[in-house]
């Protein structure tokens, strides 16, 4: 069996291979899109392992600070700190936004981080990979490598320019882009201060608001323009717990006394996951069955071209008392050694390419070993319309050829 299919095999080598190469690098695009789907969950967990918390406190009915918009005032942290169980407390701003890089705008999230120091402030990167952490507190940021900074760099946000001071690696985003992380007041005035044209407009119609201007309510009006000015909020408050205490029932009081939207990390990670990256996962999936079928379709028409090819050689076999079983194997060890060469080709190409991808790829052995298990179930599947062609063949058509 193997000899006949070895000789089949070798007779049409170069189709056979240059289709196994072709089908490699479907298979390969396979393996990048689960590589891509396990990439953005790990970027997901990533971003919550890495914000050092235990609970994010944000507001209410509100699914922040990830999945959508969420603003606190900055003096909630305080009362939080006196709830029973809670370790620290650290006010927290996420902006993702266009940062300015020399001539170049690089999408990038900031984010505004409280004063204290790395492992013991939460929402600090816990490491870095070149210079040091923030150490003033205006106009210092540290940043992902993957946004393309170096030490020394200036970097634009909003109206003011950063100076790199470290750098971290794996700090990114859920959607996978890179952090930029800067002082909590200077991310407050990023995100929520408006541009002097809007402040100056603001502050023409609250004076000339008569409301503001009686004579019973002296300051009133010096008091409104100076909140203005002012950017009380931050994103969410993220919070440590002190040992021994279980998150659900640290969060479960705050929620009762605080009247405020508390997640825990396997709630937020529900949030990340089963939310923010489903749509992408089922559009994923699309493309996988497709590629599938795709695939399965490939397969099935080479073999059954081949098996065309060789009609009357196969009459011939049955002519002289061939066994129907060792054609059938003879095909199928065809299809099979198809899938192999298909398989190692886009087990190459993927590992090749991932590094490449502006997204995180991650190639997962359960995702080889899977896609290995399906090429090869695809492969017996489409050489079963060769098998029953084969089959079927009358030992006649040997003579009247």
């Amino acid at each position: 069996m193997i000899s006949l299919a070895g000789r089949d095999i070798l007779h049409g080598w170069g189709k056979f291979v240059f289709t196994g190469v072709g089908l490699g690098l479907l298979i390969g695009v396979t393996l990048v899109m689960a590589g891509v789907y396990r990439g953005m969950v790990d970027d997901g967990k990533a971003l919550l392992d890495n914000s050092g918390a235990d609970l994010w406190v944000v507001q209410r009915d509100t699914l922040g600070p990830y999945a959508e918009s969420s603003s606190v005032h900055d003096d909630l942290y305080r009362s939080l700190l006196g709830q029973r169980g809670v370790a620290g407390a650290a006010n927290i701003t996420y902006l993702t936004m266009q940062v300015r890089k020399g001539s170049e705008d690089v999408r990038a999230m900031v984010v505004g981080i409280a004063a204290g120091r790395p492992g013991a402030t939460p929402g600090w990167p816990p490491y870095l990979v070149a210079g040091r952490q923030i150490t003033r507190g205006h106009y210092e940021a540290v940043a992902d490598v993957a946004s393309g900074l170096r030490l020394g760099e200036r970097v634009g946000i909003r109206r003011n320019q950063y100076t790199v001071v470290g750098l971290t690696r794996r700090m990114v985003s859920s959607a996978g882009d890179p952090m930029v992380f800067i002082p909590l007041k200077d991310a407050q005035e990023a995100q929520f201060l408006k541009d002097n044209d809007a402040i100056l407009q603001g502050r023409r119609r609250t004076a000339a608001n008569p409301a503001l201007n009686r004579p019973g309510v002296p300051g009133l009006l010096d008091a409104v323009l100076a909140s203005q000015s002012t950017n009380p909020y931050v994103n969410a408050v993220l919070l440590t717990l002190a040992p021994g205490h279980a998150p659900d029932e640290v969060a479960e009081s705050i929620r009762r006394w605080q009247r405020l939207t508390v997640y825990t990390r396997a709630q937020m990670e529900g949030i990340l996951v089963g939310k923010l990256i489903a749509t992408s996962a089922r559009q994923i999936g699309m493309f996988l069955v497709i590629l599938a079928v795709v695939s399965a379709a490939i397969v099935a028409f080479i073999i059954y071209t081949l098996t065309m090819d060789k009609i009357r050689e196969i009459a011939v076999l049955k002519l002289i008392g061939t066994r129907n079983r060792t054609i059938a194997a003879m095909i199928l060890q065809q299809a099979v050694a198809l899938g192999l060469i298909g398989f190692v080709v886009g087990k190459i190409a993927a590992t090749w390419s991932a590094p490449f991808f502006p997204k995180y790829v991650l190639l997962v052995p359960a995702d080889t070993v899977a896609g290995f298990a399906a090429v090869m179930a695809i492969c017996v599947l489409a050489s079963l319309v060769s098998i029953r062609l084969a089959l079927r063949v009358d030992p006649a058509e040997a003579i009247g050829g």
